[in-house]
């Protein structure tokens, strides 16, 4: 049995457990990393089963080689029309009682399809994060894939710094980036690439844009790759021209933060307390004020993924999750900085995975 079988067929029989633990007669998944975490199939047409019968995978005409390659530990149907509606008679024709849906990525439009195909005697249950509660603790071969993800994004910084200078459009220094991770062998990029320059720095999502770098300021870089199905992420601060004092304190304030914060990550500690280490950090600075978002996310298969490192979130750490540390300052017409790292959760403690330094770097 080859190693990726064994992978798949565990996270599948999880998943049973988990329908069978839940009463439920079936369980409908369409989301698309569910669907790769749980077979590999990577093509955009796919609806996955777990009936009492077996699980089903389901596409359309168009991925019959891919699927057939792809797919694995599971039956596979090709369907002439929509999978989506094959699917639904396939779990009419079960006799199912008790149908389980991910109602967080289910449309209006897609509930009323299931509701019009399977009939009213079918119980409709919501079984959200069913399959992300798996996802949230990474196995080893996530953890191999994504430290792989994690070193090709890492290795774009230099690209980076070698195009930042006053003048160049921020678009032409993610344009560069992109290319040199393309080169490289990603698949794609994790999101669209953040390059943000001068007072458009103090913008979190400040994606690359036509505005051209200034001749002194901050550059908030952040990007990440996808590689093998997982992303990576990262945030790096450089400054144009020589810092004045100020842009130390910023600087400095908020690298003390992060460091903060990772080392509060540990097994069992709330994720709550991880956010609150990198702002009690930055309130003592007096930048409180100025650090808008969440400290952190986890990272996988999506860029975007379960624990959500906050204030107020009651979710614990454990072995095997992977997050971001990002704290940041915005001083709108001011400017930003924001550093950010992927951290592992180890059975004692935490690996930071990103290598890349971050000290402030002057050009």
């Amino acid at each position: 049995m080859s190693k990726d079988l064994q992978y798949y067929e565990r996270r599948q029989a999880a998943v049973i457990r988990k329908r069978i633990r839940s009463r439920l007669d079936a369980l409908l998944l369409t989301q698309a990393a569910d669907i790769r975490y749980l077979c590999g199939f990577t093509g955009s047409s796919a609806v996955l089963v777990f009936a009492r019968q077996g699980p089903a995978f389901f596409t359309d005409g168009r991925y019959t080689q891919q699927a057939g390659e792809e797919v694995a530990a599971i039956q596979t149907i090709v369907s002439e029309g929509s999978p989506f509606l094959r699917a639904l008679q396939w779990i009419k024709e079960s006799k199912v009682r008790t149908l389980g849906l991910d109602f967080a990525h289910c449309t209006v439009s897609s509930l009323h399809q299931v509701k019009q195909q399977v009939g009213k005697k079918v119980e409709l249950r919501d079984c959200s994060g069913m399959v992300e509660g798996l996802r949230l603790i990474k196995d080893a071969e996530e953890i191999a894939r994504i430290r792989l993800a994690i070193k090709l994004g890492s290795a774009l910084f230099p690209t980076a710094l070698k195009h930042i200078r006053s003048g160049i459009r921020e678009s032409q220094v993610a344009a560069e980036i992109e290319y040199e991770a393309r080169r490289r062998g990603a698949e794609g990029m994790s999101f669209e690439t953040i390059v943000a320059g001068g007072a458009r720095s103090a913008l979190p999502h400040g994606r690359a844009s036509r505005e051209r770098l200034p001749q002194r300021g901050f550059v908030v870089l952040d990007f990440g790759v996808i590689l093998t199905g997982y992303c990576s992420d990262m945030s790096r601060t450089v400054h144009l021209g020589k810092p004045d004092a100020r842009a130390r304190t910023m600087y400095e304030a908020v690298l003390r933060a992060q460091l903060a914060a990772i080392k509060r990550v540990r097994p069992g500690v709330a994720v709550s307390a991880v956010d609150e280490a990198a702002r009690s950090v930055l309130n003592k600075a007096g930048f409180g004020q100025f650090f808008t978002h969440s400290t952190g996310h986890g990272v996988g298969l999506e860029i975007h993924e379960a624990p959500r490192i906050a204030g107020k979130q009651r979710q614990k750490l454990q072995p095997g999750m992977v997050i971001t540390v990002e704290p940041g300052i915005y001083i709108p017409g001011e400017g930003g900085v924001r550093i950010e790292d992927m951290v592992l959760v180890t059975e004692r403690g935490c690996e930071v995975l990103t290598p890349t330094t971050k000290r402030l770097i002057t050009i």
